[in-house]
């Protein structure tokens, strides 16, 4: 919208006697032990995420990061939210993760980080959302059907 028609609303309103007030800054969301918590999904994975300042330490089902997602791919993929707010180093990552295979345990270990972070600092939302870090990726595997080799393969066919 432009300037001219954001003046005519507030004009607008004002003369019906609606008050406009800005909206308060989101509050942080922290639990008693100082942790943010969010939940992040990918495929079929579900990765359940708390993260509190510290010293930059990951940990994913009880063992490092590094060991659990051996593949450096993956630990960037993990690692991408806090590169992007310019946090990282300062949380240390506790996550459990279920379901599905590494790549998508990462992705969802990386959405329930950056959902983690809206919640411990709320000014840090723009930037995770314009990298695109807080929308869930719903692509999931198609279910396959009756009379089909696959989701979609057909059977071989025999002329004779």
């Amino acid at each position: 919208m432009s300037e001219t028609n954001l003046e005519n609303l507030d004009t607008a309103l004002a003369d019906e006697g609606v008050v406009v007030e800005p909206t308060a800054p989101a509050e942080p969301q922290i639990d008693a032990q100082g942790r943010a918590y969010a939940t992040g999904k990918r495929k079929n994975a579900i990765a359940r995420v708390w993260i509190k300042p510290g010293s930059g330490v990951i940990t994913v089902n009880g063992s490092e990061e590094t060991k659990y997602f051996a593949r450096p791919v993956l630990r960037m993929i993990l690692r991408q939210p806090l590169v992007a707010a310019a946090r990282d180093g300062q949380f240390d990552v506790v996550a459990t993760v279920s379901g599905g295979g590494l790549s998508g345990q990462a992705g969802a270990v990386r959405h329930g980080l950056s959902k983690a972070l809206t919640y411990y600092e709320p000014a840090l939302r723009g930037t995770l959302k314009s990298g695109g870090f807080l929308t869930r990726d719903s692509r999931v595997v198609e279910r396959k059907k009756y009379g089909r080799a696959k989701a979609r393969r057909s059977f071989q066919f025999s002329k004779r």
